[in-house]
């Protein structure tokens, strides 16, 4: 929720969730290909024994960890060119590049934000939109909902390479200014930058803000001053905690970011994440503090109190819950999890923000209360219903005003508007419907298309069911299952199985074109509402988290086991992919049910389950996962760190680990050190691939080029190892 009711513009994947490449399709009467396994790079392994906890931990890749050493660099080239001769000489592999990039340039549209619109006749309207040729996405701006486009911020200009991406984009209130970050190689080490809406050309050094990585801003509405978030340089802090330590600062134009004034962080936690919102009029100051995905704490300042006012809490919750506040000038909502694992929604009084003069507008339900904006007096709320978006409306006081039909079962990211506007704005997308942005007029009470892509494949020609499995201990888990219309139930057809399960993201229906190159060919794709996400509220996020993890992995091979058992495929034909804690996901799933899969795509995963906590960013998901420092916690995950449960001659999956140099989330280390072992202790002849991408990180800014490239190894890989036949 954010502070004059435009939600923040979308900036990045979540922490820890990248875009996975979806699965591969086979033809049906294909057969697994034989394994052709390249010749194992030479690797050395050490006697490297930690005893923790009373317990000894076996390491013998832990000099893989070090990315900067040249024995490492030169392994993980050796590793590449393995890799790309494996995969560049499959049958078919051209078409299925070309396909590929037919389906991946297609470009893409964002949900606009609206600034500026009480300040003259028309408003200032901001979106992204990236055409087919471009690699980066461009921000424009244009006056009038009907105005022309005029481009502002073309990330595709500043290098030759694509590897520039916009990072976060803030307008001042009145439209005129512009915060904006943009960083390189996938690094997500944003750079600030402040534009001049008029003139299109950035203001002048004073305001180049480094360490800004996905800022949170909020403008001060004169437009000359802004609050904004940033990470300390190197040597400011003990050397790795520069990760860590977020801030809140008061940046005023023409002076130097260096002197910008502390506002809050001070003596908090170094994993703690502030983000900051403001109302229209400035006078309050929310800062919002993440402290993991399960507890979010609130603070409200009086900008009018004087020079000594302090933050006073708004909600600090005894146990973990979570407070998203969104801030207006006479009024706060609040919506919690505190006491309601699915949500519900508060009016509060800023002049008298304790709990007992709350307001409760939205009761809790049974679905999930995802988001909520206050756009011309009316609340859109936006819902998780069984796994995908239902938009409702409210009046100010909670009563019902109807509900905002979408184009099909997809997903939203909520509604984008001013407070005191006349228009919302909705981006949608769903299986087989690209980036589309709804406009809903609140006179008229109409929805239209306001812009959208024309999707690349006919929809009528696929199929899109949701099914439900039964985990170990009798939960239900559901399940999306797409494919091309008349695919047989015989268990011959190839399949990819994929997931996330954690940090309360729920895994909705979303175009992913890659995954068609397989659906065009008889593939079936199965996309698993784990546990651990954040599908069914709170609850469901906490059954699949810290000592709860193993029901995470339950569920995907339930999954598993009913599409073998429905003949929907075989476990010859089975392949499970995942990406970040998806790759963990996938690691378990490898080491613990190598039985139900023929094939992995493990990308930039987590594996060391032992160590992870002590690389990167990787402390702030310790209220997720857990710490070994911990001996209860030490325990679980030992238990099921796929890097410590390989066991020697077992016959395990094809695996390709798909990692990056430039990853600032999860450390390279752990694919590295994985395919290692899995090299030096595989029985059976399946290969086990490393790719190791340059100048690209967790995913996020990659560009498209990159992209085509990444999947055009990944199917590859798929095709064959499912037996499938390639396009064309």
């Amino acid at each position: 929720m954010a502070c004059t009711g435009n939600p923040p513009p979308p900036a990045a994947p979540h922490p820890n969730q990248p875009e996975a490449p979806l699965a591969p399709p086979a033809s049906a009467a294909a057969a697994p290909a034989p394994a052709r396994r390249a010749p194992d790079v030479p690797t050395r392994r050490e006697d490297v024994v930690e005893t923790l906890h009373g317990k000894d931990i076996h390491d013998p890749y832990r000099w893989l960890e070090d990315g900067d050493s040249d024995e490492v660099k030169a392994w993980q080239a050796a590793q590449n060119e393995r890799t790309a001769k494996a995969l560049s000489s499959l049958p078919g592999r051209a078409a299925l590049t070309h396909r590929i990039e037919s389906l991946l340039r297609i470009g893409s549209v964002g949900t606009p934000a609206v600034y500026g619109s009480k300040k003259g006749p028309k408003g200032r309207y901001f979106s992204t939109r990236q055409a087919p040729s471009e690699d980066q996405p461009v921000l424009y701006v244009r006056d009038g909902v009907d105005g022309a486009d005029r481009k502002l911020v073309d990330p595709n200009t500043r290098g030759s390479d694509g590897l520039v991406s916009l990072d976060f984009w803030v307008p001042s209130q009145d439209g005129k200014k512009l915060a904006y970050g943009l960083s390189s190689g996938g690094d997500e080490q944003s750079t600030l930058y402040v534009m001049d809406v008029e003139t299109g050309k950035d203001l002048p050094e004073t305001e180049v803000i480094p360490r800004a990585r996905y800022a949170s801003v909020a403008w001060l509405p004169d437009g000359k001053s802004f609050y904004y978030t940033r990470y300390p340089k190197k040597g400011d802090v003990p050397a790795g905690e520069e990760h860590y330590h977020r801030k809140v600062y008061l940046h005023q134009l023409g002076r130097s970011w260096e002197k910008d004034p502390l506002v809050f962080g001070e003596d908090r936690a170094m994993t703690d994440s502030p983000s900051v919102a403001i109302s229209p009029n400035g006078r309050w100051l929310v800062a919002s503090v993440h402290m993991g995905w399960s507890r979010v704490e609130a603070y409200l300042l009086d900008r009018t109190a004087g020079p000594k006012a302090t933050f006073v809490p708004i909600a600090v919750p005894k146990e973990s819950a979570i407070y998203d506040v969104d801030v207006y000038d006479d009024f706060m909502l609040v919506r919690t999890n505190d006491g309601a694992p699915t949500y519900e929604l508060y009016r509060v009084d800023p002049k008298k923000p304790a709990r007992e003069h709350w307001q409760k507008i939205l009761p809790a339900t049974k679905d999930v209360l995802q988001a909520v904006t206050s756009i011309g007096g009316q609340l859109f709320a936006t819902y998780i219903v069984d796994a995908h978006s239902v938009v409702k409306r409210f009046s100010a006081t909670g009563e019902p005003k109807g509900e905002i039909t979408l184009p099909t079962i997809g997903t939203t990211g909520g509604a984008s508007g001013e407070w005191d506007g006349h228009e919302a704005f909705l981006g949608f997308t769903s299986f087989a419907v690209p980036s589309t942005v709804l406009r809903f007029d609140l006179t008229t009470e109409k929805v239209n298309t306001w812009a959208e892509i024309k999707p690349p494949v006919d929809a009528s020609e696929f199929v899109v069911t949701q099914e439900k499995a039964r985990s170990k201990d009798g939960t239900m888990v559901p399940y999306f299952l797409v494919h091309k219309k008349g695919v047989a139930r015989d268990g011959k057809a190839p399949a990819v199985l994929t997931g996330y399960g954690g940090f309360n993201i729920a895994q909705m229906p979303a175009f992913a074109g890659s995954r068609y190159v397989m659906l065009e060919q008889g593939g079936v794709v199965a996309v698993a509402n784990l546990r651990g996400g954040g599908e069914y509220g709170e609850a469901w996020h906490r059954a699949g988290m810290l000592g709860a993890k193993q029901n995470v992995f339950d569920d995907l091979y339930a999954v598993a086991e009913e599409l073998i058992a429905d003949r929907v495929t075989s476990s010859d034909r089975l392949a499970v992919m995942g990406g970040s804690n998806g790759g963990l996901l996938v690691g378990a799933a490898i080491t613990q049910r190598p039985d139900l899969f023929r094939a992995a795509v493990c990308a930039v995963p987590l594996l060391d389950m032992i160590r992870y906590h002590k690389f990167l960013i990787a402390k702030l998901w310790i209220p997720e996962y857990g710490s070994a420092e911990d001996a209860a916690q030490f325990e679980w995950l030992r238990a099921y760190s796929p890097y410590h449960n390989v066991k020697a001659g077992t016959p395990y999956p094809a695996v390709l680990f798909a990692t990056a140099e430039g990853d600032s989330r999860v450390d390279p280390l752990h694919a590295r050190k994985m395919a290692a072992l899995l090299q030096a202790e595989a029985g059976g002849d399946k290969p086990i691939l490393l790719r190791v991408e340059g100048k690209a990180g967790h995913g996020a800014g990659k560009p498209i080029s990159k992209r085509i490239e990444e999947a055009t190894d990944v199917y590859s890989f798929l095709f064959w190892q499912l037996g499938m036949t390639p396009p064309g």
